[in-house]
């Protein structure tokens, strides 16, 4: 069938019936069968977007980033440390807001801390440090951090942001 029989049929097939004739279609390489609906990509969570989420409201709420890329090597210390106190505050509200966190050993720090003695300490929760024996095993040992372990993550949803973004630019309009 010449294109131009098959222009004319389609269209008058489509104003008076609404379908495309089903040889024009298939000809064409049209199928008539309904294809089901897509639905939309998920997407895909990195691990890197919670600690990238984290610097932003650190950065939102205290312009934390701003402060440790900008080169302080021409402030008085004075000036330093009154700019850090506030950074100290902002940053541990923000931290207390979305993060719980708990020592790892609940101890008084410079105390002795007893230890399982049969048993080598996991090394992920606790780290030896001075004159550790070979095997690892040992009684005790000064506490000289407590170390810190997240109790639970409280971060609001990334929605349709790039998280690689910790801060957009700000340009002024005038």
């Amino acid at each position: 069938m010449s294109r131009l029989a098959a222009a004319f049929r389609s269209f008058f097939s489509i104003l008076f019936s609404g379908v495309l004739p089903e040889d024009i279609a298939l000809e064409f390489g049209f199928s008539k069968t309904k294809a089901a609906p897509v639905a939309p990509p998920t997407p895909q969570v990195k691990i890197s977007d919670g600690a990238l989420q984290i610097l932003n409201i650190f950065q939102r709420d205290s312009r934390l980033i701003d402060f440790l890329m900008e080169d302080i090597s021409g402030y008085a210390d004075d000036q330093i440390g009154a700019a850090v106190r506030t950074l100290h505050s902002d940053c541990k509200a923000s931290l207390n807001r979305h993060v719980t966190l708990a020592p790892v050993v609940d101890g008084v720090e410079g105390t002795y801390q007893k230890l399982d003695a049969t048993k080598t300490p996991d090394p992920n929760r606790i780290k030896l440090i001075g004159n550790v024996p070979a095997n690892g095993k040992v009684p005790g040992g000064t506490l000289r951090h407590r170390g810190w372990m997240a109790g639970s993550v409280n971060l609001p949803p990334l929605g349709k942001q790039d998280a690689s973004v910790i801060a957009p630019a700000e340009l002024e309009i005038e």
